[in-house]
Order: C-alpha cells, then sequence, then structure tokens
C-alpha cells in the first residue's frame, strides 16, 4: 500500500507534545515518570493508525501503552485517535522500530506487541522482517526478563518463518493460534488490518513468545 505523503504532519505531531513524545533518546529509563506511575510499559512497533493501542489503553488503565511508527502521515491519524478517546496511559513516539534501544533501558519494557506487520516476502528482505533475530536482540535487550512478546499476523508464510526464528533465538512460544478468530481466545483487541482479512475470511495467526 502506498501511503499519501502528508508535509504538515511533522509539524502537527509537535503540536502535541503530551502525546507524541519529543525526542524520545531523552526520556530513557524514565519513561514511568512521563506516564506518572509505575505502572507496567507495554509497546506496540509498527502501530499504524492506532486502533489497536488505543482501544487498549481503554480496555487496560492498569498499563502504560507506547506506540512506535516511521510514518508520520500514518501517526497522524494515531494522535486523532488517542486524543480523541482522551487515553492519557497512551504515548505515540514518530520513530523508526531500529532505534528502540536508544529510547528505552534495559529491562524497562514489560510486553511488546508485534501486529499485522510487512512480512517482506523476498528472502534478500529477511532482516528488515521485525521477527528476524536482529529485531529479536533488540527486544530481549529492553524488556524485563519474563516480558512477552505477542505477535499477529494474516501472513502464513511469515507466521511459520516467525516460529522457526523465535524458536531458533531460543525463545519460549505459547497460546500459538493458526486461526485466532476461531479459538476461544477472549479479549482480542483487532487492528484495523485484522478487521480488513478477518471481513474477508482469511484466518489470522498469532503466538506469544518469552525469552525465559
Amino acid at each position: 500500500m502506498r501511503l499519501r505523503h502528508k508535509p504538515w504532519a511533522r509539524e502537527e505531531l509537535s503540536k502535541r507534545p503530551t502525546i507524541v513524545i519529543q525526542e524520545p533518546a531523552l526520556q530513557k529509563g524514565n519513561w514511568n515518570d512521563i506516564f506518572g506511575n509505575n505502572n507496567p510499559i507495554y509497546i506496540e512497533v509498527g502501530t499504524g493508525k492506532g486502533q489497536f493501542i488505543t482501544k487498549m489503553g481503554q480496555a487496560h488503565p492498569e498499563v502504560n501503552f507506547i506506540g512506535v511508527e516511521r510514518y508520520e502521515s500514518v501517526l497522524i491519524t494515531a494522535m486523532e485517535n488517542v486524543e480523541e478517546a482522551g487515553v492519557a496511559n497512551v504515548k505515540l513516539l514518530s520513530e523508526d522500530v531500529g532505534d528502540l534501544t536508544e529510547f528505552f533501558s534495559a529491562g524497562e519494557i514489560n510486553r511488546l506487541f508485534i501486529n499485522f506487520t510487512d512480512p517482506w516476502p523476498k528472502n534478500r528482505h529477511e532482516k528488515r522482517r521485525l521477527t528476524h533475530e536482529h529485531y529479536l536482540s533488540m527486544y530481549r535487550e529492553v524488556m524485563d526478563s519474563q516480558g512477552e512478546v505477542h505477535f499477529k499476523t494474516d501472513n502464513q508464510g511469515l507466521f511459520e518463518y516467525s516460529l522457526h526464528s523465535m524458536s531458533s533465538y531460543g525463545m519460549s512460544l505459547k497460546n500459538v493460534s493458526l486461526d485466532l478468530h476461531n479459538s476461544e481466545m477472549e479479549g482480542n483487541i483487532m487492528t484495523e488490518y485484522e478487521e480488513k482479512f478477518s471481513a474477508k475470511g482469511d484466518r489470522i495467526y498469532r503466538l506469544e513468545a518469552t525469552f525465559s
């Protein structure tokens, strides 16, 4: 999908510093101060238009959420969703996932969500997949020792790759679902893509993984 460029997006994002955190590297190790509490911190990498993280914030006020999205033109919509919902426990970063270790200290994150990421199906693009060992290494660095990675996709090839990648990295897998919407899982919050794919009858794959 080709993104529509919005040249005014960066300026608009800067006008909501309580939602879109400016210079996040300055907050490294101090994110609980931003939220004003000691609640667990969950992040979503590639948060897109923000439906998932906004609804998660509404459903779980006892958790602090941070959405990371590199495309400013997309993050505008996420910002608007968060603002409209009035969820003070959701913050956004206009940053690249590859820079996570610049923004978060070791053990600062308790859970990480990867939802419907680009599958990068060509072999030469393997290192761009957000479940490649390079990214897993970064996640491990910033996550608590008991932290969990929750992954959802509609792409069977990416799911199979991720199962292998995580297992090879030494991660423990649980709650693996090959058809999420026909499973017994409760409380599933859908992303925009998930709604679109499931409406077409596509199967949704999901897993949870830990580094311990």
